[in-house]
């Protein structure tokens, strides 16, 4: 680690030796380098347990601060440090690119920068936040294959030659305004096996590749490769061997056209370390890496886009009960067995669909409240096998019906104050969080259970 403060005395002793416009420079490059460090958020080494009993034990219940309980995330850096570990270890030869749309958290991308990982952009802005944490732009793809023209314009001024494209329309426009792109072809795949489609949406059939690779040489544009993305929550390890076969069939196309492809990017899809039955990330990965290997000589350099894999199950929140609604039964229907399937009681939650709990709707995802703090008892994963236990319903905290987080759900009897934690909250959550009836985002504790973890921040 460089010594900061014996840099800025070498300044001071020996200015002759440099240029004092580039003294200047230094200096306020250093300044800026610890205006960074401060502002960073304190990473604490405690398990995720005790960072959620320790927050929790901060509350006090006749505080008049409003914003004091409101829910909360902990992030376990080291959650992403040993995903990035078991990455290099099961496909050493795939780069990954981090996902930024899935969690673009400042403190999940610069560990992962730390590790030199590449990041996979959609916008201007996502472009924006790599570069100003000082990664080279060689380590970004511009993965979205129909951009705005000034978007365009902004990666040719930043030296962000990667992009993707999956049709003619975008040729000609970055022939106009970033005619030395690296392109890659994005062509379809079959998603029918995943939850999120999103072939409906992007992708080149494999009948108009031949087309847009002649599109692209009358233009002079240097298309250097193939991506393709199998769609997310894939559920068929199958469809990632599948896909890289169809890419072999263009790179193959290719030649004809005078292009010799030495880039491949299989996309994203990858599930998350807390999946351990049907699709698990150990079984994609024998696919797909003996797959890559049989088809694809050394020489041809291969990413991936990888997202929810990383941080899905890095991040737990935690949110409070706020409210409790009885529901009343019809004298007949408690004479009945229906009793046993309805709910009895529905608890109002301080977090909901427009905030973290968005991705039951834009990612299929289902999220299963677990007890906390119950009566003043700390019960992270305990079983209340004492307490009885009912089907209830969870809502979140806004206005709108929709806004239901769980339907039914067993659980013992809470009380307003009690508490409720979700794992597995760090993929497609507070990304997209909005601040809907004036609710605000959870706010973010960090911890490592990786001591590594420290030495990259």
């Amino acid at each position: 680690m460089i010594d900061i403060s014996l840099q800025q005395d070498q300044f001071e002793v020996v200015p002759t030796l440099v240029q004092p416009t580039l003294v200047e420079v230094l200096k306020s490059r250093v300044k800026a380098d610890l205006a960074r460090e401060a502002q960073l958020p304190l990473i604490h080494t405690l398990p995720i347990e005790h960072m959620l009993q320790a927050h929790l034990d901060t509350l006090d219940p006749e505080s008049e601060d409003a914003e004091a309980e409101n829910a909360f995330y902990v992030a376990d850096l080291g959650e992403v440090y040993r995903q990035h570990l078991r990455w290099k270890a099961l496909l050493p030869r795939i780069e990954p690119f981090f996902a930024m749309k899935c969690n673009p958290d400042p403190m999940v991308m610069r560990l992962l920068a730390s590790l030199g990982t590449g990041f996979d952009c959609a916008s201007k802005n996502e472009i924006l936040s790599v570069l100003e944490m000082g990664v080279d732009p060689s380590r970004i793809i511009y993965a979205n294959p129909c951009k705005q023209n000034s978007f365009v314009k902004y990666a040719y001024n930043n030296n962000v030659r990667m992009m993707t494209f999956d049709n003619a329309e975008e040729l000609h426009k970055i022939k106009r305004f970033h005619p030395n792109a690296q392109l890659v072809l994005r062509i379809l795949t079959d998603d029918s096996k995943s939850l999120c489609k999103l072939g409906l949406k992007f992708g080149a059939p494999l009948n108009t590749t031949g087309f847009l690779l002649a599109t692209a040489q009358e233009l002079g544009l240097d298309v250097i490769g193939v991506s393709f993305h199998v769609g997310s929550g894939c559920f068929d390890a199958n469809a990632f061997g599948e896909a890289v076969i169809r890419a072999r069939r263009v790179f193959d196309q290719a030649k004809d056209y005078g292009f010799d492809f030495k880039f491949l990017d299989v996309g994203g899809g990858f599930p998350s370390a807390h999946v351990t039955e049907g699709i698990t990330f150990e079984k994609v990965a024998a696919i797909l890496g003996s797959t890559v290997d049989a088809l694809f000589g050394p020489e041809v350099r291969v990413i991936a886009e990888p997202g929810r894999y990383y941080v899905g199950s890095a991040f737990t929140l935690a949110t409070q009960v706020i409210a409790r609604r009885t529901i009343s039964r019809d004298p007949a229907e408690l004479m009945s067995m229906e009793q046993n399937e309805n709910p009895t009681h529905m608890y109002y939650i301080n977090d909901g669909m427009y905030g973290s709990f968005n991705c039951i709707m834009f990612d299929h995802q289902i999220c299963e409240p677990k007890v906390l703090l119950k009566d003043g008892g700390f019960t992270y994963q305990q079983p209340l096998i004492s307490e009885p236990h009912g089907l209830a319903s969870v809502w979140g905290p806004t206005c709108d019906s929709i806004d239901c987080i769980s339907s039914k759900a067993r659980l013992p009897l809470m009380e307003t104050g009690d508490w409720f934690y979700f794992e597995n909250m760090g993929a497609y959550t507070i990304t997209a969080a909005s601040q809907f009836n004036g609710f605000r985002k959870s706010e973010i504790l960090y911890t490592t259970t990786e001591q590594n973890v420290s030495l990259h921040f």
